[in-house]
């Protein structure tokens, strides 16, 4: 990742507005801000979450809070908890995300 021409600054994620992304159940609140061409986001997902497709896109995922179960498409399953993150390249590994119990993230890509 390659980060240019972006000016110091702080983001107070309490008001950036959230938008409702619809799970396979449950649902995903994105809070998002767009730096160029990176990507920044706190997200929420509710108690039940499990995400309504593969996803392709590269990021770097921290859980602030709860725990997120993320499943490969080759079957491999990984349980992250509040500190724990993982990072992934674009196109490298198709994955999704499920929560029983909800999950507070904040991920980059």
């Amino acid at each position: 990742m390659k980060i240019d021409e972006i000016p110091f600054g702080t983001t107070d994620w309490s008001g950036v507005s959230p938008t409702e992304h619809p799970g396979e159940t449950g649902v995903a609140l994105w809070r998002t801000r767009q730096f160029g061409p990176i990507r920044v986001r706190m997200v929420e997902y509710s108690p039940g979450y499990l995400a309504d497709h593969w996803c392709s896109k590269g990021h770097i995922l921290l859980v602030l809070e709860g725990e997120l179960e993320t499943e490969l498409a080759d079957g491999r399953r990984f349980t992250l908890t509040p500190g724990q993150s993982y990072q992934v390249a674009d196109a490298a590994e198709p994955h999704r995300s499920a929560t029983a119990v909800g999950a507070k993230l904040f991920i980059v890509d």
